[in-house]
């Protein structure tokens, strides 16, 4: 399965190439991921529980950063174990562009499954995989951007949005307060 796509966030490249280097933004962000461990030079333990079809599986492996241009770009590559119900693996290639509003962070992931979970069908299996990385990409972008606050009008960039004691308000994502993007 390959999907190409791109998603633009509310944050400059700087703040974005933070985050997803960021162990805890990751775990947050992988649908299912139940723990993450480990550092980006050495690669992430992870444990993630999924549901495809009527196979669900807790999968356990590995999860490298690799071909990292600071700022610019970078593979994510994942591999991992789900004991009878089979295995997957697959990666994506990220690259981050400087856009009016933010950074456009496009992707291309490919995934494969073996075991019970290849016996599924290729038309599940792309649909699921499109979901999980589609999910991903979304919780990121929120998680760098921050919750949008009701009365957003869309398309529009998150205000300074200060309370009276000076923190942040609720449109600043945790990168944002970070990096004051």
């Amino acid at each position: 399965m390959q999907l190409i796509d791109h998603r633009d966030i509310a944050a400059g490249p700087e703040a974005v190439w933070a985050a997803i280097l960021d162990p805890e933004v990751l775990k947050a962000c992988i649908p299912g991921c139940e723990s993450l461990t480990g550092s980006p030079e050495a690669g992430y333990e992870a444990v993630v529980v999924q549901k495809v079809g009527p196979v669900k599986a807790k999968f356990t492996g590995m999860v490298t950063l690799s071909d990292m241009v600071a700022g610019q770009s970078l593979t994510i590559t994942g591999e991992g174990k789900g004991g009878p119900a089979g295995f997957a693996k697959g990666g994506a290639k990220v690259t981050l562009a400087p856009e009016a509003e933010g950074t456009r962070l496009g992707y291309e992931v490919e995934a494969h499954v073996g075991g019970k979970l290849a016996q599924l069908g290729s038309r599940i299996i792309d649909g699921f995989a499109k979901k999980l990385a589609d999910e991903f990409f979304e919780r990121f972008k929120t998680t760098v951007e921050g919750p949008s606050v009701p009365g957003d009008t869309p398309g529009e960039a998150p205000e300074e949005a200060a309370s009276p004691d000076g923190e942040a308000g609720q449109k600043k994502g945790w990168i944002k307060r970070v990096f004051g993007g």
